[in-house]
């Protein structure tokens, strides 16, 4: 094994710290939170559309992972 290994995982690390840092002030900044412009409310229509794209991405993410462990039990990998 390297023994540069360990600065390559703290260089990810910190990488993802800061883009979860970054997408924080975005959230914070664009979505009307600090109590500028923005933040209005969603339409009940927007709610809906929300929910079911929620439900959409949760189902493909669910039947697909269902496919890939399906198919590695039947040994078809």
């Amino acid at each position: 094994m390297r023994k540069d290994s360990g600065k390559g995982t703290a260089l990810i690390v910190v990488l993802l710290l800061a883009l979860f840092g970054l997408a924080l002030v975005i959230l914070y900044e664009g979505w009307g939170i600090a109590g500028g412009e923005g933040g209005g409310s969603m339409s009940t229509s927007g709610w809906i559309a929300m929910i079911l794209g929620i439900v959409a991405t949760l189902g493909l993410g669910i039947g697909l992972m269902a496919l890939v462990f399906y198919s590695s039990r039947q040994g078809r990998d």
